[in-house]
């Protein structure tokens, strides 16, 4: 057995080739689903992102705090924070496949699941965010599909309307159409909506 190190190297080799090999896989999210499961659908901007420990210094999780603008689903009241895998404690950093990352200042709609007393999760990890930017010159706020969503059995192709940036009212009425409350309902808006902005 000594005598032949290459042997016995060759022989880890395909030993550990053969494992089996795990790996996340993603399914793509179809956004009426998303809305129906959310328990909150929330229009805000991001005021604090804050990391900690969590079993016994095992893992890192963020808690992401919104300044809520608009509900669109729910009474999340005028802040809600959001518990998220992943994130920054010093030297050490966790990351967590399809968990978005957030920094303070950036406006976003968020689908959120969970119940009380445990903070609300994001649902379908990034495919529950959508950011917001705004509009250089005109400041309308237009909203920005995830990376992954579900598409429509057949051919993907360019230019999609599903992938473009909508405003923020008309991302409102599809959110609607997706919960059936149809068009004449107004969105519940928050006490702070519209400051800050």
């Amino acid at each position: 057995m000594a005598r032949n190190p290459v042997i016995a190297t060759v022989a880890a080799v395909v030993l550990a080739a053969a494992a089996p090999a795990l790996a996340t896989v993603l399914v793509p999210a179809d956004f009426n689903e998303l809305a129906r499961e959310a328990l909150t659908i929330v229009h805000g901007r991001v005021v604090d992102v804050r990391s900690q420990w969590t079993d016994g210094r095992r893992r890192i999780e963020t808690v992401v705090t919104l300044q809520v603008h608009a509900a669109l689903k729910g009474q999340p009241g005028d802040t809600v924070s959001v518990l998220v895998p992943g994130g920054e404690m010093g030297r050490y950093r966790s990351v967590m496949i399809g968990a978005p990352r957030f920094r303070a200042g950036e406006e976003v709609v968020l689908f959120l699941g969970g119940r009380a007393p445990a903070l609300p999760h994001l649902l379908g990890m990034g495919q529950g965010v959508y950011r917001v930017v705004r509009e250089p010159g005109t400041g309308r706020a237009v909203v920005t599909p995830p990376a992954l969503v579900a598409a429509a059995p057949g051919r993907v192709v360019r230019g999609d309307a599903g992938r473009r940036a909508i405003g923020i009212e008309e991302f409102g009425e599809q959110v609607k159409q997706a919960l059936g409350t149809g068009r004449d309902r107004q969105l519940n808006r928050s006490p702070r909506a519209g400051r800050g902005r």
